[in-house]
Parts: C-alpha cells; structure tokens; sequence
C-alpha cells in the first residue's frame, strides 16, 4: 500500500477531513453521474440522449444534469431546431473532461475483473494501439501504490 510521510504515518493521530476523495466521490459517486459521463465521453449531449442511453428516469437525468453542472463538469449551452422551442445541450468543460482518465479508469478495471468472457469494447488509440490507464512519474514510469509516499501538503494553508 502507499506510505503515509511525516505526520501522516501514525493514523490514528489524524483525520482524512477536506478528503479529496470523499468530495469528488460526493459529486460523481453516483451510478447515473458516472454514466452520464460515459456517455458525454462517447458524444452524447442532449438531455434525453443522457436519459435514454443511462437507462434512467427524466427526473434522475435532470437532478445529475444540474448538480454536474452547477459544479462545473458541464457547461449548458442553448440551441434551437428549426420550428422548435429552444433546449440545451451538456457538453463537458475542462474540468469535466479531466474525469476522462477516471471513467477510462473504471472501465478497465471492469475489463479486467469482472467481465470473465473479456471486455465487451477495446480502447485504443488512432493507430490501434491498446490504450491503458495508470499512475506514472513525469518520466512515464508506471507505480504501482508501495511505490507512492503521500504527505502533507505544506503549502496549503
């Protein structure tokens, strides 16, 4: 596992408050928020594409739709069909399409351990190269979590 540094390696002396974690599980830790971003990785836009594709009831797709943008992973943009009202599309803000690596993330771990027959989708990259997800140094090293040291950040005030 990770090792805790400095103050953090005697556990029962601190409190994992201001989890990073436990905020953004707090906002996409929800099965239709994760799908939904799913499907905006895929193209998705429009409200009741989101609702359809999640498999989830207008007032669920609305509820995640708003708490996701409001916080900033979507931003809601106005467009209008000829002879229609006008609606909105959800398209991902930079903020949102930083989850990529997250999503792509629980999609490999799911190749991997719980689809016995193999993944049901293969992602690669334009030249048809295996896409994977990992932890890796700005040398590209991967890690594996003994390799990690997680400390206070000092300047955080």
């Amino acid at each position: 596992m990770m090792k805790l540094v400095g103050p953090l390696a005697e556990r029962d002396r601190w409190e994992a408050t201001h989890c990073s974690i436990a905020k953004a599980v707090e906002l996409v830790g929800t099965r239709s928020a994760i799908l939904i971003l799913r499907e905006a990785f895929y193209g998705a836009t429009r409200f009741d594409q989101f609702a359809r594709r999640v498999g989830i009831t207008d007032a669920v797709a609305s509820a995640r739709l708003k708490e996701l943008t409001e916080a900033g992973v979507f931003s809601k943009v106005p467009y209008q069909e000829p002879g229609q009202r006008v609606r909105y599309e959800y398209l991902l803000t930079d903020m949102g399409r930083d989850l990529f690596p997250v999503v792509m993330s629980l999609m490999q771990w799911g190749n991997e351990h719980l689809q016995p027959d193999g993944a049901p989708l293969t992602i690669t990259d334009a030249s048809r190269n295996p896409v994977r997800v990992g932890v890796v140094t700005g040398e590209q090293k991967t890690l594996d979590p003994e390799d990690v040291e997680v400390r206070v950040n000092r300047s955080r005030r």
